[in-house]
């Protein structure tokens, strides 16, 4: 009989972090790297040319089930994609609210109920990268930090709602991170971007890789990493 090989959906592929995770777990996994950019997924097919690559919208979420209609099987959903806008709560508009939550809440709670019976069906595990504002909110980042605490919920609800289906899920806090995302908060925060000073992202990608890959008798259920010294 043939062993099945294990795949994984990585949102956000194309960005820092999930370029990192697809270099870490391309040996472990059958990816399926997912973005919204197609002359950047026309490139990581390229990188990652066992991988499929998949065009997913999450500022629509209605248009997620047409995406990602025939995956039957998977052991590995990594919700690595977000967006962030800093502005207080005076400054932020309705657009930015709502867009911040879309991406960042909504679509990937839309995303896991679709793909539960493939997770469920493999017994897999659902691996939210959240933020160390999904723990702490800062002034100016109200709505990234909103929709950050809101995701760190469904992670609980549903660690809860699927342990008797054999899923497991685990919430990842990054530091800041030397990503072009950290790149844009550091500009709208008026700083300077040093790489140096932050986590480097295959570093976040080999903590995420170590919560995969653990045994079946543990289970990482929060992990924060924070820049070392």
């Amino acid at each position: 009989m043939t062993e099945h090989r294990k795949t994984a959906l990585i949102t956000g592929a194309t960005g820092g972090i999930g370029s990192a995770l697809a270099e870490c777990l391309a040996s472990d996994y059958h990816l399926i790297l997912a973005g919204r950019d197609g002359a950047k997924l026309a490139d990581l097919a390229e990188r990652f040319p066992e991988a499929r690559v998949l065009a997913l919208h999450l500022d629509q979420p209605a248009s997620l089930a047409d995406a990602v209609h025939g995956i039957d099987r998977l052991d590995a959903l990594i919700h690595n994609a977000g967006v962030v806008d800093l502005a207080t709560v005076e400054a932020a508009s309705l657009d930015e609210w709502q867009r911040t939550l879309t991406i960042n809440l909504v679509a990937p709670a839309e995303l896991t109920r679709l793909l539960l019976p493939a997770l469920r069906a493999a017994r897999g595990h659902v691996l939210f990268v959240n933020s160390g504002a999904g723990l702490t909110a800062n002034p100016g980042w109200g709505s990234y930090a909103a929709s950050k605490f809101g995701l760190r919920a469904l992670a609980d609800a549903l660690r809860g709602e699927e342990a008797p289906h054999g899923v497991r899920v685990t919430t990842v806090y990054p530091g800041r991170t030397a990503t072009d995302m950290q790149r844009k908060v550091r500009n709208q925060e008026g700083g300077e971007f040093v790489a140096e000073a932050y986590i480097r992202p295959d570093s976040v990608a080999s903590t995420i890789r170590a919560a995969l890959l653990l045994p079946r008798d543990a289970h990482l259920t929060d992990l924060t990493v924070r820049p070392g010294s």
